[in-house]
């Protein structure tokens, strides 16, 4: 049984999946390499309790007791007494590798290492540890305190028990999980949305509609909460750069190459040093 979670990463994911172990009653060790991160993922969390006790969904004991269940590091070190690891950094296949290869120095040989990848091969995540059986696949989405999926993905090595105890965690912090069998790029709902994602770019590269209104067209005709560009500017555009990159690479497939357009708004938001630059700031 898992009771104690590491979080490598205090970004919003990481801070997300954070508070919801804490607030469900597991153990949680949050890790980043900067001090600054922690604390701010912390204050972030407190701040989001205090909005549940205003709507009366939590209560200030509730929220003190969640608060004190989390310990926040940057000393990876700290990771080693804990059941799961959730790997949950910046999506760059050899930064996250170097991450599993420390881990599994750290940690006990028991220790689950979960990644939150939103695309890539868990299989290949796994090559960089001793323990193949143990590495699988734990996607939440974002916010992680709203989305209610978890895919668990299963590693070409992951075990039965690997799985069921990553299922087990996901539905232990109020998610319903959903197993991938094959480890193939883009899982089940990136695998799916991306390509809507770049025939919607594509139609704007022609001159079709503006990113605007085909928000509106898919919010009202498909009945999508978001539009694939507002979706875009939510979750980051670089994010979805580097997804499509990586599924192109992947497959050689040219349904994956990003459009010129979105990689357009990557570079003006670099050049500008905006973080965070999407459609809506370069398309009014």
């Amino acid at each position: 049984m898992i009771k104690k979670v590491g979080v490598l990463g205090a970004g919003s994911m990481g801070g997300g999946i954070a508070h919801l172990a804490a607030a469900r009653g597991f153990e949680v060790v949050l890790c980043d390499v900067e001090q600054r991160f922690v604390e701010g993922a912390v204050k972030r969390i407190a701040g989001f309790m205090d909005k549940s006790i205003q709507k009366q969904k939590m209560t200030v004991d509730e929220k003190e007791t969640a608060l004190k269940r989390i310990t926040i590091t940057t000393n990876m070190e700290d990771l080693s007494s804990v059941d799961l690891v959730i790997e949950a950094i910046f999506e760059d296949m050899d930064v996250k590798k170097k991450a599993f290869e420390k881990l599994d120095a750290i940690c006990g040989p028991d220790t689950i290492f979960g990644s939150n990848t939103s695309s890539m091969s868990i299989t290949t995540l796994a090559s960089a540890t001793k323990r193949p059986d143990k590495v699988v696949g734990l996607h939440f989405f974002n916010p992680p305190l709203i989305m209610r999926l978890v895919e668990v993905i299963r590693g070409y090595y992951t075990s039965d028990e690997t799985v069921r105890l990553a299922s087990e965690v996901s539905q232990g912090m109020g998610k319903t999980p959903v197993v991938v069998q094959k480890d193939t790029p883009g899982f089940i709902v990136n695998r799916i949305m991306m390509p809507q994602f770049l025939e919607a770019i594509r139609i704007v590269e022609e001159g079709i509609a503006t990113p605007a209104d085909i928000d509106t067209a898919v919010k009202l005709g498909l009945n999508y909460p978001m539009g694939p560009f507002e979706l875009m500017d939510f979750t980051g555009v670089e994010i979805s750069v580097h997804v499509a990159d990586y599924l192109f690479n992947e497959s050689k497939d040219m349904k994956w190459n990003p459009p010129q357009a979105i990689k357009a708004i990557v570079r003006a938001g670099r050049l500008g040093k905006k973080t965070g630059a999407g459609w809506y700031d370069y398309n009014k």
